[in-house]
């Protein structure tokens, strides 16, 4: 299980939210490549990077702050938050981006990430944020009738490198990730899924690697709050 330390940026610096509302920003730091090449140097092989207000605004935002990252370190990166266009996509791939990551659109236009993801194979993920099994898009600000494991389903045979699902009541939280929900939808579907939300602790991360279904493991708060020791962490996983 590959475990992602996340740099969620918003106005340029590293934050972490609580349940995903931007005025419950926690900030972490002002120099998020610093960040990066920190969690780099501590052993991680990839990571999670977040546009908090290109998620709200529907386009990226903290462009300059991804370009830093991705100028600092040689892991691959993930990036969501924003992306909602093929442009954007082919954008954010051409810069170093190992992988994008759609959540809106694959509610609101699931086309796109069909096309997308036979543009580019390997490189597009889809990411599922969910309360109480209902997908929420939009910086999670606008709620659906979407089932979180419906919507994995429509992608089944699309070519889509990962589903990250986040369990938005513990996001942030410091409470412990939704195991039965994520490995639920990982035994639903053959795409790999990474678990986001409330991962927290060293038994928790246990946890997830226990279920031998789930593909990988996001966590922000705890690696920052030093409630999660990376190299420790990552040693264990190995």
């Amino acid at each position: 299980m590959i475990l992602y330390p996340a740099i969620d940026l918003k106005d340029g610096n590293c934050v972490r939210l609580l349940r995903g509302d931007m005025d419950a920003a926690t900030v972490f730091g002002s120099d998020p490549a610093a960040q990066a090449r920190a969690f780099q140097d501590a052993g991680a092989e990839w990571l999670h990077l977040v546009d908090l207000n290109g998620a709200f605004e529907g386009k990226p935002v903290n462009a300059g702050a991804v370009e830093a990252i991705l100028g600092a370190v040689d892991i691959p990166a993930q990036l969501g938050g924003g992306i909602r266009d093929m442009a954007t996509i082919e954008n954010w791939l051409s810069r170093g981006l190992t992988r994008v990551i759609l959540g809106t659109v694959a509610v609101e236009n699931p086309a796109l990430v069909h096309e997308a993801a036979a543009a580019f194979p390997g490189r597009i993920a889809v990411g599922i944020d969910a309360r109480q099994g209902r997908v929420a898009t939009r910086g999670w600000a606008t709620e659906t009738n979407v089932n979180a494991t419906d919507l994995a389903r429509q992608f089944e045979d699309a070519g889509v490198a990962a589903i990250i699902y986040t369990d938005i009541e513990r996001d942030g939280a410091m409470q412990g990730p939704n195991i039965p929900a994520t490995e639920a939808l990982a035994r639903a579907v053959s795409i790999p899924v990474i678990a986001s939300g409330g991962v927290s602790s060293m038994g928790d991360l246990r946890a997830l690697a226990g279920t031998r279904v789930i593909a990988g493991a996001i966590s922000g708060r705890a690696l920052y709050d030093g409630a999660i020791d990376l190299a420790e962490a990552l040693n264990a996983l190995k």
